[in-house]
C-alpha cells in the first residue's frame, strides 16, 4: 500500500513539485547483482526540460528484470528495474506541450530521439540517444541518501514515482484500466509487434510460438489477428497452454524433457512458416529454428545471454531459412498502442487475460521468486494493493 500523505502539490499553470528526501517515496533497489531488489526511500528531482513526473498505478514483472537480478544481463548499478508501467502525471517540465497533470499515461521503454540514424530509417525502436533514458547534463534524476540511482530503460518502474522523459509517455483513455494497460508498455507490444512489425505474418500462414509467458501470449494473439491459419503454442506448464488455447492457439504442445520439433513437423506436414522463440535460452532458440519448413523465419525475442552460444545447422540456410532478431517488437509505440487499444475495445485483443497475478510493491521479491519459477504469466504490481 502507497504511505500516506505522498500526494505531491502540482499547480495547473505551471506544475512544480518538491519531493522531501525520505520522506515522500519509495523504490525497489537492486544494489547488488545476482541480488533481490530492497524498499528504500527515495527522493525524485523536479521535472527538467521535456521531463515528466508520474505517480505509479502499475508495473509489469518482465523476464529482463528477473535476468538483472540473476546476473545474467548486465545493469548499472544500484538501479531501479521496471519497465513497462502505469501512472498518472503529478508534473510536468517547462518544455512539455502535449502532457498535463492528471493525465492517465502509459510508459514504454522505447523512446525515441526522431533524429538519428535509426529514427530516420524508421527504426525508432532501436533509438539509443543519449538524454532520453537519461539527462544529458549527468545530474541523476533520483537519488537515495544523496546518492545517484539508474533507472532501468530510464524508466524505473518499481517505485512510487517515474521521472522520465516525455516521449516515453503516452495518454491513455478512461475506457482501458491502467493494470491491464501495463502490458502495454512491454509484452504485448513485445510480442505483438514480434508478428506484426518484424516478421509481417501474413493470412493463411502457420506459425509456431515456444513459450507461453506474457510475449509468447501475445505472439499468439497477434498470429490470430494476423489470420494464420495454425498457431502452435509450446510451453513446459499445462495452465500457460489452456490460457494460449483461449488466446487463438490452434494447437497446444505440452513439453517437458521431450524434443519437441518432431511434433511440430509432424502437425504440420514438414514444419512451419514463422517460429517465435520468447524464453531466451540457446534450446529453445535452436528448437524454434529447426520447426522451420524451407523458406521459413525464425524471430528471436527472447533474451539470450551474450556469452552463450546457438548452434544452427548451416545446410539448413541453404534451404532459405532466416533466423532474425526482434527489438521490442519493432514497435512504433505511438502509433502501435492506440490501435491495440481498439483491438482491446472491439475485444478482439485480451489484456486482462495476460495478467497471472497482481501484487503490493512489498511483495515485490516472493513476486520475484514466482516469476523465476514461471507460476504466472505476466505478473503486475499494483500500488494501490492486489
Amino acid at each position: 500500500m502507497r504511505n500516506p500523505g505522498t500526494t505531491l502539490p502540482t499547480c495547473p499553470e505551471r506544475p512544480m513539485v518538491l519531493l522531501r528526501r525520505n520522506e515522500l517515496s519509495r523504490a525497489a533497489i537492486l544494489r547488488d547483482s545476482p541480488g533481490d531488489p530492497q524498499l528504500e526511500n527515495v527522493s525524485y528531482s523536479l521535472p527538467q526540460g521535456s521531463e515528466v513526473l508520474i505517480r505509479t498505478a502499475a508495473a509489469g514483472i518482465c523476464a529482463s528484470d528477473i535476468q538483472v537480478c540473476d546476473g545474467r544481463m548486465p545493469a548499472p548499478l544500484p538501479v531501479i528495474l521496471g519497465h513497462e508501467a502505469t501512472g498518472v502525471i503529478e508534473a510536468v517540465g517547462p518544455g512539455v506541450g502535449r502532457l498535463r497533470p492528471g493525465d492517465r499515461v502509459l510508459v514504454c521503454q522505447s523512446s525515441f530521439c526522431g533524429h538519428c540514424e535509426y529514427c530516420l530509417k524508421g527504426l525508432v525502436s532501436l533509438c539509443r540517444s543519449p538524454g532520453l533514458r537519461t539527462r544529458a547534463d549527468g545530474t541523476p534524476r533520483v537519488t537515495a541518501d544523496g546518492g545517484a540511482l539508474h533507472t532501468g530503460s530510464g524508466i524505473g518502474a518499481f517505485g512510487e514515482h517515474m521521472l522520465v522523459h516525455e516521449r516515453s509517455v503516452l495518454q491513455l483513455p478512461d475506457s482501458v484500466s491502467l493494470e491491464a494497460a501495463t502490458m502495454l508498455g512491454c509484452a504485448v507490444t513485445t510480442g505483438m509487434g514480434a508478428v506484426l512489425r518484424t516478421a509481417r505474418v501474413p493470412a493463411g500462414a502457420t506459425v509456431a510460438v515456444v513459450g507461453a509467458g506474457g510475449i509468447g501470449l501475445s505472439c499468439v494473439q497477434g498470429a490470430r489477428i494476423a489470420g494464420a491459419s495454425r498457431v502452435i503454442a509450446v510451453d513446459r506448464r499445462a495452465d500457460r497452454l489452456t490460457t494460449a488455447a483461449s488466446l487463438g492457439a490452434t494447437d497446444v504442445l505440452h513439453v517437458m524433457d521431450d524434443d519437441p520439433v518432431e511434433t511440430v513437423k509432424e502437425l504440420t506436414g514438414g514444419g512451419v512458416e514463422f517460429s517465435f522463440e520468447a524464453v531466451g535460452t540457446s534450446s529453445t532458440v535452436e528448437q524454434a529454428f529447426r520447426m522451420l519448413r524451407m523458406g521459413g523465419t525464425c524471430t528471436v525475442i527472447g533474451i539470450v545471454p551474450k556469452t552463450t552460444p546457438i548452434r544452427l545447422k548451416a545446410s539448413a540456410l541453404l534451404a532459405e531459412r532466416r533466423i532474425q532478431g526482434s527489438a521490442n517488437g519493432s514497435n512504433k509505440f505511438h502509433l502501435d498502442v492506440p490501435r491495440y487499444l481498439a483491438l482491446h475495445e472491439q475485444g478482439r485483443l485480451k489484456l486482462d487475460e495476460l495478467i497471472g497475478a497482481t501484487v503490493a510493491l512489498d511483495a515485490l521479491k516472493e513476486a520475484f521468486g514466482a516469476a523465476r519459477e514461471g507460476r504466472h504469466t505476466r505478473t503486475i504490481v499494483s500500488f494501490d494493493g492486489p
